[in-house]
């Protein structure tokens, strides 16, 4: 029970975590050869959230491209997932029921994304339901989740789209679950999910949750070297700066903690409220642990 409540709540990192590269068909984020047809506002709020980690961009963007009610299932997944992280968990269930019926709808022209975004709403009509009535009802939906991705699967095992999706999923599983293979994972995931910057930050995850700390930091610089403007990649780097510092009773990493830390603060206003709260207690922590660090070895 406590791995699925485990799984369920990883929503934010099952469907937001999503973002772009080089562009084939002009709105898709994932493929430059045979791209799918995504519109083009879907595609700017990829931009805006995920290359450039301005959630409030992003939200605007996305009212925008689900105001006529027929936007890629993406587009509502991705405001069914921002409804999450600020706590409207009706509208989360309102978009992800959208996501189902977009992705639906598409089974005649893209079978491929129809069956991922189908395994998708149900992930996010779970999360609804854990929110509302606790982790027994919503593990039923676990089932539906994993019937449509395999059916995507079956269809295009190699597509990057649906491997950057199922990749977080599986790595969530192999860092968390007894007797699995997380090194199997991360190779399978670097291997057949795109974009890579999203493939370097969902690895330096896994190596954090491993408490691999220094390969985390090797993938989340590479993840920064290709979104450097983005605030949350920042606060995530100060977080492991100051695991390391805190190890070592280092006052240079952490330290340098806090430059990161303030990095990020200087985009607050492009971040939820979410992680402006855990980011200020990092950053005070940070700055109390330097004196203290400081002091004891004066």
């Amino acid at each position: 029970m406590k791995r699925a409540h485990q799984i369920l709540i990883s929503i934010t990192t099952f469907v937001l975590l999503l973002s772009t590269q080089s562009r084939g068909w002009a709105g898709d984020p994932f493929r430059v050869q045979n791209p799918h047809k995504i519109d083009n506002k879907t595609q700017t709020a990829f931009e805006e959230l995920f290359h450039k980690g301005n959630y409030t961009a992003a939200k605007a963007t996305l009212s925008q491209a689900v105001k006529n009610g027929e936007s890629d299932p993406l587009a509502y997944a991705m405001s069914a997932s921002l409804s999450y992280i600020n706590g409207d968990y009706e509208n989360v269930n309102l978009y992800a029921q959208k996501t189902l019926e977009t992705a639906q709808k598409l089974k005649s022209s893209d079978i491929l994304r129809s069956n991922l975004y189908l395994g998708v709403g149900y992930f996010l009509q779970g999360s609804y339901i854990l929110k509302t009535e606790g982790p027994v009802a919503a593990i039923a939906k676990l089932q539906q989740v994993f019937q449509y991705l395999e059916a995507a699967e079956d269809l295009s095992p190699n597509d990057p789209e649906l491997n950057l999706i199922k990749g977080y999923l599986e790595l969530l599983l192999a860092v968390n679950l007894p007797f699995s293979s997380p090194q199997k994972a991360i190779e399978n995931f670097q291997r057949y999910a795109a974009p890579t910057y999203l493939v370097d930050r969902g690895v330096a995850m896994a190596y954090r949750d491993l408490k691999q700390y220094d390969k985390s930091l090797e993938f989340l610089d590479k993840a920064i070297a290709q979104s450097p403007e983005n605030p949350e990649l920042f606060y995530l780097k100060g977080q492991l700066l100051r695991i390391r510092g805190l190890q070592d009773s280092n006052p240079v990493y952490l330290q340098e903690s806090l430059s990161y830390f303030d990095k990020a603060n200087q985009k607050r206003d492009q971040l939820p409220k979410t992680l402006l709260i855990p980011l200020d207690h990092d950053r005070q922590a940070a700055t109390d642990e330097v004196k203290q660090l400081k002091e004891k070895k004066s």
